[in-house]
């Protein structure tokens, strides 16, 4: 059985399900309202499929006042409200509990504004992360973040985990290029934070919203920037014999003052496995980095002059500029390929930590450490340029045992990130995955000023409960209000 507990279900809500469903078929169409357990079983979990529990009752509405009569309705029966976007959540974020309505945004896919000129992008959240770089890449824009699900992931869950990707480094993440959004808070009431212009007066609560989580307020609407798209782009690959050189190497190209677009992390264990399913060509070493820079071949060339003098003085094993477009995109392809290849030989579990990048290459010998304590197998692939790790612990999911060891050897590993001065989370959140472990990270005075936040935006705690807070204090404080 998993280490990660979930509240018992309300028996009062369930046994009061008909009576919801009918209410929720009301306020948006029965067309609209799924609950049927055998369809309700399509939404049990999200990407961190070890968890599983088919919701209530799902809700999907078109629109932002269809988002509000969902949530009228659920505040007045007192329901809890799990949000979910594409269901790609690597931390349980929108796992169901069983007496929740599962409040989908599938169906907000409309893009509502276009401007060049200012450049921003308005649309429904339902939207996912790669359309909105098709939508503008005809007229030379494209959308920054692009995390690796960015095929699948909507922009309503890259709000709530303040998702990031390979070139965050350069572009940051997205509360860096969200500029407004449009909400529905657990009440019904629909506000607005932000817009077009660049940055808004009084407090910021658009920076409150975006990594919340689901916590405070469902995001059905989003002002995203844009960006013009560069002149030129080019990779280089660089292997290392030795992970702790490779982190060095980071850690030096950073500390020039040379300003990749990315720098990305793969170990061997992943490099084999990588290669063999997107043959991109990546050399079999122990640690390969690509790095990315980007502006007009003159700037492309003077980054890629020092940033190959940085690593040759580390003596790689290999070291390989790309010569065309089209190799590229294999390179990337390969890249972006990563967790789905990994997915074709192993079960894992994809953790999410941040260190500073001085210490990656401390870190990434004590995950060579943990590993070996544990007798579980670590591949590496991350973010290396802002220290974003994503450790992948292997496991197998039919032999007893295995979900827990991985479970304890994740939390030991999340530890030492914080340990070394980072943090539990750099793009994928807390949700259920880390939720016991803010205690790691937080002091109980900060955990309190946290959920008196969330005491102003849902006073009744029936957001994405169990989520973010330790499950003691999270049930709590939903009893007190209740």
């Amino acid at each position: 059985m998993s280490t990660i507990a979930m509240p018992p279900p309300d028996a009062g809500i369930l046994a009061r399900k008909a009576d919801i469903v009918a209410a929720l078929a009301e306020a948006i169409g029965a067309g609209d309202v799924i609950s049927e357990e055998v369809e309700t079983r399509a939404y049990e979990c999200d990407a961190l499929t070890a968890y599983r529990c088919p919701p209530l009752a799902v809700a999907l509405p078109r629109n932002t006042q269809g988002v509000a009569a969902v949530m009228r309705v659920c505040h007045e029966l007192g329901v809890p409200v799990v949000p979910r976007g594409a269901g790609t959540s690597l931390s349980g974020g929108s796992l169901p509990t069983a007496d929740c309505v599962l409040l989908g945004t599938s169906r907000l896919r409309d893009v509502l504004e276009i401007d060049y000129d200012n450049r921003f992008i308005r649309l429904q959240t339902g939207v996912t992360n790669l359309s909105v770089s098709e939508t503008v890449d005809g007229d030379g824009f494209f959308y920054a973040p692009d995390p690796s699900s960015q095929l699948a992931c909507a922009i309503a869950g890259n709000i709530a985990m303040n998702s990031g990707g390979a070139h965050c480094l350069k572009y940051g993440v997205t509360t860096n290029n969200l500029l407004g959004v449009r909400m529905v808070l657990s009440t019904g009431e629909i506000v607005e934070l932000g817009g077009p212009q660049m940055d808004s007066g009084g407090l910021d609560l658009l920076g409150l919203i975006c990594g919340s989580e689901g916590q405070l307020a469902i995001v059905t609407e989003a002002t995203l920037r844009i960006l013009p798209k560069p002149e030129g782009a080019r990779p280089v690959m660089i292997g290392y014999d030795d992970a702790e050189v490779a982190g060095q190497c980071v850690a030096d190209i950073i500390k020039s003052g040379v300003l990749p677009v990315a720098i990305e992390y793969m170990d061997r264990p992943c490099i084999e496995v990588v290669e063999n399913f997107a043959k991109a060509g990546y050399p079999m070493c122990e640690a390969l980095l690509i790095v990315e820079v980007e502006g007009s071949q003159a700037e492309i060339a003077d980054q890629l002059a020092k940033i190959t003098a940085i690593a040759e003085a580390l003596d790689p094993v290999e070291l390989k500029v790309s010569a065309s477009a089209t190799e590229s995109a294999l390179i990337w392809k390969g890249r972006k390929s990563a967790f789905g290849a990994m997915g074709q030989i192993n079960d894992y579990m994809c953790l999410d930590g941040t260190v500073p990048v001085s210490a990656l290459p401390f870190t990434l010998k004590r995950i060579g450490e943990l590993s070996a304590e544990h007798g579980l197998k670590v591949a590496n692939v991350f973010h290396a340029g802002d220290g974003n790790m994503h450790p992948l612990i292997l496991f197998d999911a039919n032999r007893p045992g295995d979900l827990e060891k991985a479970e304890v050897l994740g939390a030991d590993i999340l530890r030492t990130c914080v340990e070394v001065g980072g943090c539990l989370t750099g793009e994928h959140g807390v949700g259920i995955e880390k939720r016991d472990l803010m205690v790691d990270q937080y002091a109980p005075e900060d955990l309190e000023m946290q959920m008196q936040v969330k005491d102003v935006f849902d006073p009744h705690w029936l957001l994405n409960p169990a989520k973010v807070f330790p499950l003691q204090a999270s049930t709590g404080r939903r009893d007190i209000a209740a």
